[in-house]
């Protein structure tokens, strides 16, 4: 299996999980909150926001176009910070952070 088809099933699960969390029916951010330059658009949208029409949607291009993929991705401990400061169910944040790391774990593997 190629690292393309290995990350567009760890970005289904996460997508699947983010769903299950009920993190997925996120308001889509505006232009302005898009153009952030902020690490995870944190001055202008939510992280499930950004997770879903950031990070999600530039995964799913580049494994469209089997781009190269980011040299690192370390994604998992913001969400965990970010979800434990929200105050989300133990067993929701447990599952979307395990889903992010595999996520996490096929991008640093490929490189």
């Amino acid at each position: 299996m190629s690292v393309h088809q290995q990350l567009d099933e760890a970005v289904r699960r996460l997508e699947a999980t983010l769903k299950a969390s009920d993190l997925w029916r996120v308001e889509e951010p505006s232009t302005e909150a898009m153009a952030s330059q902020q690490p995870f658009c944190v001055d202008s949208m939510s992280l499930p926001q950004w997770l879903r029409f950031v990070f999600i949607a530039r995964l799913d291009a580049m494994i469209a176009a089997q781009a190269a993929l980011p040299a690192n991705c370390n994604v998992a401990p913001a969400a965990d910070v970010y979800l434990k400061q929200e105050q989300a169910r133990a067993g929701d944040r447990l599952l979307v952070v395990k889903a992010i790391e595999e996520v996490d774990q096929v991008i640093n593997e490929a490189s």
